[in-house]
Protein backbone atom coordinates (compact mmCIF):
# COMPACT_ATOMS: atom_id res chain seq x y z
CA UNK A 1 0.00 0.00 0.00
CA UNK A 2 2.73 2.12 0.46
CA UNK A 3 4.42 1.61 -2.91
CA UNK A 4 1.16 1.77 -4.61
CA UNK A 5 0.83 5.69 -2.58
CA UNK A 6 4.19 7.00 -3.50
CA UNK A 7 3.76 5.92 -7.40
CA UNK A 8 0.26 7.42 -7.54
CA UNK A 9 0.76 10.62 -5.71
CA UNK A 10 3.12 11.67 -9.14
CA UNK A 11 5.25 13.80 -6.46
CA UNK A 12 8.08 13.43 -8.53
CA UNK A 13 10.78 10.43 -10.09
CA UNK A 14 12.60 9.81 -6.80
CA UNK A 15 9.12 9.48 -4.87
CA UNK A 16 8.07 7.22 -7.54
CA UNK A 17 11.28 5.53 -8.43
CA UNK A 18 11.50 4.84 -4.26
CA UNK A 19 8.07 3.45 -4.91
CA UNK A 20 9.19 0.71 -7.23
CA UNK A 21 11.85 -0.10 -4.45
CA UNK A 22 9.31 -0.98 -1.87
CA UNK A 23 7.12 -2.58 -4.65
CA UNK A 24 10.86 -4.98 -5.21
CA UNK A 25 11.10 -5.55 -1.63
CA UNK A 26 7.59 -6.99 -1.14
CA UNK A 27 8.00 -9.34 -4.44
CA UNK A 28 11.14 -10.64 -2.76
CA UNK A 29 9.43 -11.14 0.37
CA UNK A 30 6.60 -12.63 -1.61
CA UNK A 31 8.80 -15.20 -3.73
CA UNK A 32 10.30 -16.09 -0.81
CA UNK A 33 7.28 -17.27 1.06
CA UNK A 34 5.67 -19.22 -2.23
CA UNK A 35 9.30 -20.88 -2.79
CA UNK A 36 9.15 -21.68 1.03
CA UNK A 37 5.67 -23.46 1.37
CA UNK A 38 5.78 -24.73 -2.22
CA UNK A 39 3.28 -22.00 -4.20
CA UNK A 40 4.65 -22.12 -7.90
CA UNK A 41 2.10 -19.39 -9.39
CA UNK A 42 3.12 -17.54 -6.08
CA UNK A 43 6.84 -17.33 -7.21
CA UNK A 44 6.06 -17.22 -11.14
CA UNK A 45 4.18 -14.17 -10.38
CA UNK A 46 6.04 -11.87 -8.07
CA UNK A 47 9.27 -13.12 -10.47
CA UNK A 48 7.23 -11.22 -13.07
CA UNK A 49 5.96 -8.56 -10.47
CA UNK A 50 10.04 -8.12 -10.05
CA UNK A 51 11.13 -7.61 -13.58
CA UNK A 52 8.67 -4.97 -13.97
CA UNK A 53 9.21 -3.37 -10.27
CA UNK A 54 13.24 -3.08 -11.81
CA UNK A 55 12.11 -1.65 -15.40
CA UNK A 56 10.50 0.89 -12.93
CA UNK A 57 13.44 1.55 -10.95
CA UNK A 58 15.55 2.00 -14.08
CA UNK A 59 13.03 4.42 -15.58
CA UNK A 60 12.43 6.61 -12.43
CA UNK A 61 15.32 6.57 -10.18
CA UNK A 62 17.54 6.84 -13.47
CA UNK A 63 16.16 8.15 -16.26
CA UNK A 64 13.64 10.60 -15.31
CA UNK A 65 15.37 11.91 -12.31
CA UNK A 66 18.31 12.89 -14.66
CA UNK A 67 15.78 14.82 -16.70
CA UNK A 68 14.06 16.49 -13.92
CA UNK A 69 18.04 17.02 -12.56
CA UNK A 70 18.99 18.82 -15.59
CA UNK A 71 15.76 21.09 -16.05
CA UNK A 72 16.24 21.79 -12.09
CA UNK A 73 20.01 22.98 -13.11
CA UNK A 74 18.61 25.16 -15.86
CA UNK A 75 16.08 26.43 -13.34
CA UNK A 76 18.88 26.96 -11.14
CA UNK A 77 21.35 29.19 -13.19
CA UNK A 78 18.52 31.06 -14.72
CA UNK A 79 17.51 32.53 -10.81
CA UNK A 80 21.40 33.42 -10.34
CA UNK A 81 20.62 35.35 -13.24
CA UNK A 82 19.59 39.54 -13.21
CA UNK A 83 16.12 38.50 -14.45
CA UNK A 84 15.48 34.72 -13.64
CA UNK A 85 13.09 33.59 -17.04
CA UNK A 86 13.46 29.65 -17.48
CA UNK A 87 12.12 27.16 -15.75
CA UNK A 88 10.61 23.66 -17.09
CA UNK A 89 7.62 23.05 -19.07
CA UNK A 90 6.48 20.70 -16.66
CA UNK A 91 6.68 23.39 -13.85
CA UNK A 92 3.43 24.75 -15.55
CA UNK A 93 1.22 21.85 -14.33
CA UNK A 94 0.49 22.93 -10.86
CA UNK A 95 1.57 26.62 -11.44
CA UNK A 96 -0.92 28.91 -9.02
CA UNK A 97 -2.98 31.32 -11.06
CA UNK A 98 -3.81 34.54 -9.65
CA UNK A 99 -6.36 37.41 -10.94
CA UNK A 100 -5.18 40.99 -11.45
CA UNK A 101 -5.75 41.53 -8.27
CA UNK A 102 -3.92 38.94 -6.34
CA UNK A 103 -6.84 36.82 -5.63
CA UNK A 104 -5.66 32.86 -6.08
CA UNK A 105 -7.69 31.49 -8.71
CA UNK A 106 -6.67 27.79 -8.58
CA UNK A 107 -3.89 26.50 -10.80
CA UNK A 108 -2.67 25.05 -13.92
CA UNK A 109 -3.34 21.40 -15.18
CA UNK A 110 -2.69 21.55 -19.19
CA UNK A 111 -1.09 23.85 -21.32
CA UNK A 112 -1.99 23.63 -24.95
CA UNK A 113 0.79 23.75 -27.55
CA UNK A 114 0.18 24.58 -31.25
CA UNK A 115 2.53 22.17 -33.73
CA UNK A 116 3.13 24.72 -35.92
CA UNK A 117 4.52 27.55 -34.14
CA UNK A 118 5.59 25.67 -30.70
CA UNK A 119 3.56 28.37 -29.07
CA UNK A 120 1.08 27.94 -25.88
CA UNK A 121 -2.51 28.17 -27.16
CA UNK A 122 -3.78 27.81 -24.29
CA UNK A 123 -3.77 26.58 -20.52
CA UNK A 124 -6.33 25.20 -18.61
CA UNK A 125 -6.59 26.25 -15.20
CA UNK A 126 -8.84 24.27 -12.40
CA UNK A 127 -10.50 26.44 -9.78
CA UNK A 128 -10.87 23.31 -7.67
CA UNK A 129 -13.10 23.41 -4.63
CA UNK A 130 -14.00 21.44 -1.21
CA UNK A 131 -10.40 19.82 -0.99
CA UNK A 132 -10.20 19.21 -3.92
CA UNK A 133 -13.17 16.93 -4.82
CA UNK A 134 -14.63 19.71 -6.43
CA UNK A 135 -13.62 21.21 -9.68
CA UNK A 136 -14.06 23.40 -13.17
CA UNK A 137 -11.79 23.45 -15.89
CA UNK A 138 -11.54 26.46 -17.93
CA UNK A 139 -9.12 27.62 -20.80
CA UNK A 140 -7.40 30.57 -20.85
CA UNK A 141 -5.54 32.10 -24.26
CA UNK A 142 -2.01 33.14 -23.86
CA UNK A 143 -2.83 36.27 -24.60
CA UNK A 144 -4.82 36.45 -21.22
CA UNK A 145 -2.22 35.46 -19.12
CA UNK A 146 1.43 36.82 -17.58
CA UNK A 147 4.10 33.95 -16.86
CA UNK A 148 6.03 34.79 -13.79
CA UNK A 149 8.93 32.51 -12.35
CA UNK A 150 6.75 30.87 -9.82
CA UNK A 151 2.99 32.24 -10.76
CA UNK A 152 1.01 32.99 -13.36
CA UNK A 153 -1.02 35.89 -13.68
CA UNK A 154 -4.65 36.45 -15.54
CA UNK A 155 -5.69 39.58 -16.91
CA UNK A 156 -9.20 39.06 -15.86
CA UNK A 157 -10.83 39.75 -12.48
CA UNK A 158 -11.99 37.03 -10.47
CA UNK A 159 -15.48 36.80 -11.19
CA UNK A 160 -15.03 37.95 -14.92
CA UNK A 161 -13.44 34.19 -14.64
CA UNK A 162 -15.45 32.16 -12.79
CA UNK A 163 -18.30 33.68 -14.90
CA UNK A 164 -16.69 31.99 -17.85
CA UNK A 165 -18.16 28.35 -19.16
CA UNK A 166 -15.94 25.49 -17.94
CA UNK A 167 -14.86 23.13 -20.12
CA UNK A 168 -16.37 19.57 -20.92
CA UNK A 169 -14.40 16.72 -19.72
CA UNK A 170 -13.39 15.50 -22.62
CA UNK A 171 -14.40 17.67 -25.23
CA UNK A 172 -11.93 20.54 -24.98
CA UNK A 173 -11.78 23.54 -27.90
CA UNK A 174 -9.32 23.32 -30.63
CA UNK A 175 -8.63 26.89 -29.38
CA UNK A 176 -9.30 28.96 -26.14
CA UNK A 177 -12.58 30.32 -26.11
CA UNK A 178 -11.89 33.65 -23.89
CA UNK A 179 -10.08 37.09 -24.05
CA UNK A 180 -9.50 39.59 -21.79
Amino acid sequence: MIAAMMTASNLGARVTGWGFVVFSISSVCWTTLGYATGQTALVATNGFLMLTNLVGIWRWLGQQTKYEDGGRSAETASQRSDTPNLFTATGLIGMAVDDKSGMNLGRVVEALIECSTGRINYVVISDERYAGLEETLRAVPLESLRIGYTRMTLLLDGPSFLSQPGLKSRDWPAFAPINP
